[in-house]
């Protein structure tokens, strides 16, 4: 058990550490839970930090089925399968691409004010949650790093079901996890504080970290 995300990040850099040497790396987080994670690993290994927003793009008339997701600077990410069993049209595609963009957009700008985003091209990118469940979110993220470029893509969190984390590997180079329970119950079990994270907090933790 973890004592908060802060006791998290902490365990979780030296594990990340060890794995990236003196490459280049950018720490990049999942608002908001993922950030207060991602600040500790970013400072341990003297690394930029910055959010990665996505947005799961779920089918009309079954919202919580993903068909793709879709991150920043419009990078779309799309799972044919799905696509082809909910029989989507390409207009009803991109009603959803085009509601999703927009709010990824309104996170973003909040969430970084004036700071231009990391670029992730040629580089080591560390993504970091609190935590996976289904593997969702964080599976487009990496998704959405490589199409940014990114070198390197490694998936660091400090929980998640052992299953979810071996399918993860087809979506990064390396995925580090520090606990793999079988029964998951939820993420916040695993945590004696799992107090939920704001806005206003991922922001003076963006403000805070590393420049570069």
């Amino acid at each position: 058990m973890f004592v908060d995300r802060h006791d998290a990040g902490v365990r979780l850099a030296e594990r990340v550490r060890e794995a990236v040497s003196d490459e280049n790396v950018v720490v990049v987080g999942l608002p908001r839970g993922g950030v207060p994670v991602a600040f500790e690993v970013a400072r341990v290994l003297g690394a930029p930090l910055d959010v990665i927003v996505v947005r799961k793009l779920g089918v009309p008339f079954q919202p919580e089925l993903g068909f793709g997701a879709i991150g920043e600077g419009g990078v779309r990410v799309i799972n044919a399968g799905v696509v082809q069993m909910a029989h989507l049209t390409r207009g009803e595609m991109a009603g959803v691409t085009e509601d999703e963009q927009a709010e990824v957009m309104r996170r973003a700008s909040r969430f970084r004010r004036d700071r231009a985003p990391a670029d992730l091209a040629g580089r080591t990118v560390v993504v970091v949650d609190d935590g996976i469940a289904t593997g969702g979110t964080a599976r487009a993220a990496c998704q959405v790093a490589r199409a940014h470029g990114a070198g390197r893509v490694i998936l660091a969190v400090p929980v998640g079901p052992p299953e979810t984390i071996e399918s993860l590997r087809a979506d990064a180079d390396e995925v580090i996890c520090l606990e793999t329970p079988a029964d998951l119950f939820a993420i916040g079990f695993w945590y004696r504080d799992f107090t939920q994270t704001t806005d206003d907090e991922v922001i003076e933790l963006l403000e805070r970290s590393t420049g570069g």
